[in-house]
């Protein structure tokens, strides 16, 4: 979905919206009897095939997510058994755009105690099927997607080094879905109210969103005796491209070491930061140092220090600058 398809939509231009926004376009699922589970699976499959596994092999699954396919079962139960999964366990976890962050270090406790060998973790939301395309201020901003990571053991200083996570509800109404749930369940009068469509005051939640990831990856940096010299690349929540320049700046780094994917696809909510590690893969070598940031509703934000495992070149199928080419 184009800025000139949205243009069709409701009062706004593809100016406006690239100079506020830094977004060109979206993906939409394309099919409505698909859900987010289906994208999900999509990605897990891609996945291990690239690993060269077998779903029988994995423990768990994470799925971090605001759009499950339903209250319950868990959208994690549906990709296990869509991908075959059978001696997975799994649950979703909400943390809106900080979802990713959450559920990595989540899964990474799994890994550290012994518990799990094979952990997946899965971004992945459809946000077209709680954006209201009548709202000029939030439809602009939000695509569907879904991206995968798995996590494994490692004795060699690699992986997940160092994660910080925050939440604070103080000021949950500056962006929420205010329907759906036991506050307000479904009713004819909470639809026509519209209250299953996401809300969110934009002013007030920039501004929280620029403090909030730029001070927390300052933090994660500082602790791990790192600067801006020192990363390979900010990896951050792709929401706003004012955003993510204010955190590069905020911690001194230019923007040749942030990865931005967020004019192809927007807003993905959990599934924007592995969307750039995936888009970004080709680039990536043993022992680069990655520092992970992401701020989302509730309100939600985090950091995360990662040092990268392997050399990208050898199993990625495009590179960032193909990517850009392509998106030119």
């Amino acid at each position: 979905m184009t800025n000139a398809d949205l243009e069709r939509l409701v009062d706004t231009n593809d100016e406006w919206i690239r100079t506020r926004t830094g977004i060109r376009e979206r993906r939409i699922l394309r099919d409505p009897s698909k859900a987010t589970s289906f994208m999900a699976a999509e990605a897990a499959r891609e996945l291990l095939d690239k690993r060269g596994i077998d779903a029988e092999e994995i423990e768990a699954i994470i799925v971090a997510t605001v759009t499950p396919d339903m209250m319950f079962p868990a959208t994690a139960c549906l990709v296990g058994s869509a991908i075959g999964a059978t001696r997975a366990w799994g649950f979703d976890l909400s943390a809106a755009c900080s979802g990713f962050l959450f559920a990595l270090s989540t899964g990474a406790r799994f890994i550290e105690s012994g518990k799990h060998k094979k952990v997946l973790v899965i971004g992945a939301d459809k946000m077209s099927s709680i954006i209201d395309y009548t709202d000029r201020n939030t439809c602009v901003l939000f695509g569907d997607g879904a991206a995968a990571v798995l996590l494994e053991p490692d004795e060699d200083g690699f992986g997940i080094i160092d994660s910080i996570e925050r939440s604070d509800g103080s000021n949950w109404e500056l962006l929420c879905m205010p329907g759906g749930g036991s506050l307000n369940p479904p009713s004819h009068e909470t639809v026509e109210a519209r209250l299953h469509y996401l809300r969110q005051e934009g002013r007030s939640v920039f501004k929280l969103a620029v403090e909030g990831m730029s001070k927390v990856t300052a933090e994660i940096l500082q602790r791990n005796d790192l600067t801006g010299d020192d990363i390979k690349y900010l990896v951050p929540h792709q929401a706003n491209l004012r955003i993510i320049d204010a955190t590069a700046r905020y911690i001194g780094i230019g923007m040749e070491k942030v990865t931005m994917n967020i004019e192809r696809y927007g807003n993905t909510t959990a599934a924007t930061i592995p969307l750039c590690l995936h888009d970004w893969e080709a680039d990536l070598r043993q022992g680069d140092n990655l520092i992970l940031a992401a701020f989302g509703g509730g309100f939600t934000w985090g950091a995360t220090y990662l040092r990268w495992a392997y050399d990208g070149s050898k199993v990625a199928r495009t590179s960032p600058a193909e990517l850009v080419a392509e998106s030119v």
